[in-house]
């Protein structure tokens, strides 16, 4: 796992941590062509040292045991997309509740923070309903765990927050109080550069 982001620096990294994720990527990217078919890495690889802001946020989906891969193109946009596509949800973000207002809302036994806290200030988005099912087409995830995945505004306005994950060969889509933290539970998140 590549290192935590030095103090003081500004959504930047070092050059050896750069050099550490951009490593990283490509080895999981060579392994894993079925994610990413018709793609380059010479292309992603310039795309990224483009844009160091983008790197540390990868290196942070990296770092907190996401594993992100790029999973997609959107030609309209001219962007790469990369989701955590670690087997489990990512170990260094779970037993989190979903959002602020849900933490604050919870009276006693606090989880440290909220997965959309953590997703933005790691500078990505929780995966979608719609993402996490296209996530489930290059693989299987979430067998033993649960993500949290972008909840509408209508159901978190009554409390409730959505969750995925994939058993008995299927990907189902659950629903739980917001302030709710589990062991097994953390998020996905998406990356567009």
């Amino acid at each position: 796992m590549t290192k935590k982001t030095e103090p003081g620096s500004k959504k930047e990294l070092s050059l050896k941590g750069k050099e550490e994720i951009l490593k990283a990527l490509e080895e999981r990217f060579e392994k894993n062509m079925n994610r990413h078919e018709g793609l380059e890495w010479s292309e992603i690889k310039k795309k990224l040292e483009e844009t160091p802001e983008k790197l540390w946020s990868l290196n942070e989906m990296e770092r907190t045991g996401g594993e992100p891969d790029v999973v997609d193109y959107d030609q309209e946009k001219g962007a790469y997309i990369f989701y955590d596509c670690s087997k489990e949800s990512p170990t260094g973000r779970r037993s989190v509740c979903y959002d602020r207002a849900a933490l604050e809302s919870r009276k006693k036994y606090k989880p440290e923070t909220s997965a959309l806290d953590l997703a933005t200030s790691m500078g990505i988005e929780l995966l979608t309903e719609e993402e996490y099912r296209a996530l489930q087409k290059v693989g299987e995830f979430d067998v033993k765990t649960s993500s949290w995945i972008h909840t509408p505004e209508d159901i978190r306005e009554l409390g409730g927050a959505l969750f995925c994950d994939r058993r008995f060969g299927h990907v189902f889509v659950y629903h739980n109080g917001a302030e709710s933290y589990y062991k097994a539970r953390g998020f996905r998140g998406s990356l567009s550069v």
